[in-house]
């Protein structure tokens, strides 16, 4: 008889990812997908009632994650209402300073795969913790700056960071609500990023130079809500989806080599829908 070991192993792409005895080419994949194109027009489940639906629980969980995606989207337009100030403090040109935006978003992929790794493997909670001390360090650290290269450094270190907070953030507020909910509450989280950015102009009119600090009492401020998210994270539990995760991999191989078989099955089976919403 097999052990339960071989079992889970065995059937971790059933378990994991859902069972397809049909296992399409890429060929085959490509000429089905003009079927796919008509929409099911199905009847929309009342919105009232699907968000009626979600826990206490499934609330917090959202809000912190709104919470989280708006500081992260303040944080990066903090540069972005500076420009002249940076420019004039530094002795560069408005476009030598959009160069701390660009890294920015260089290196934001960079802390997606670090920080979504992490996540996976070492649950929800302290990734969260961690993205959000690095926010305090690299906007407390922006606002003291004297040099353009060690602004452009920052800024670099501020991209990973960056980047590795809406896929958490995304886990965190999505995967224990109803499936029926979880379009609408994905759009609601996605508004926490123009939230953000309204709240970087309003704080933008009220800290750049209004004080003889000039421009960074607007970062060192960018760095305050950070503390909030963290030991907002800290009072909340682990997700019960990564908890069950957790328990599945225990009952397998081991964490480890269950973790990245887990990673293996998931490119194997939706590489091409990565490619999509990569470009997307």
């Amino acid at each position: 008889m097999a052990s339960a070991n071989e079992k889970t192993g065995r059937h971790l792409d059933d378990d994991f990812m859902g069972h397809d005895d049909n296992k399409m080419t890429v060929k085959e994949y490509l000429s089905t997908r003009i079927s796919t194109l008509k929409p099911p027009m199905h009847r929309p489940p009342n919105p009232i009632k699907v968000l009626g639906s979600l826990s206490k629980m499934n609330w917090m969980m959202f809000l912190l994650a709104f919470l989280g995606w708006t500081w992260d989207a303040f944080d990066f337009f903090t540069v972005s209402l500076t420009v002249t100030e940076l420019a004039e403090e530094f002795g560069k040109s408005k476009t030598d300073i959009t160069w701390g935006i660009t890294l920015v978003l260089m290196l934001r992929s960079v802390g997606s795969i670090v920080f979504g790794l992490a996540a996976d493997r070492y649950g929800r909670k302290w990734p969260w913790v961690i993205n959000n001390l690095l926010f305090i360090i690299f906007e407390l650290a922006t606002g003291f700056c004297n040099t353009y290269e060690q602004f452009l450094g920052v800024r670099a270190c501020f991209g990973i960071a960056m980047g590795g907070l809406y896929g958490n953030a995304a886990a965190t507020a999505l995967e224990d609500v109803p499936p029926e909910a979880r379009g609408i509450i994905s759009g609601m989280l996605q508004q926490g990023y123009a939230f953000g950015y309204l709240l970087a102009v309003v704080f933008a009119r009220a800290l750049v130079d209004t004080t003889s600090h000039g421009w960074r009492p607007f970062f060192w401020f960018g760095a305050c809500p950070p503390v909030l998210l963290i030991i907002g994270r800290l009072l909340l539990p682990e997700t019960q989806a990564y908890q069950r995760r957790m328990a599945m991999r225990q009952d397998g191989d081991g964490i480890e080599k269950t973790f990245f078989r887990e990673g293996k099955v998931a490119l194997r089976r939706y590489w091409l829908m990565l490619i999509y919403l990569v470009l997307l």
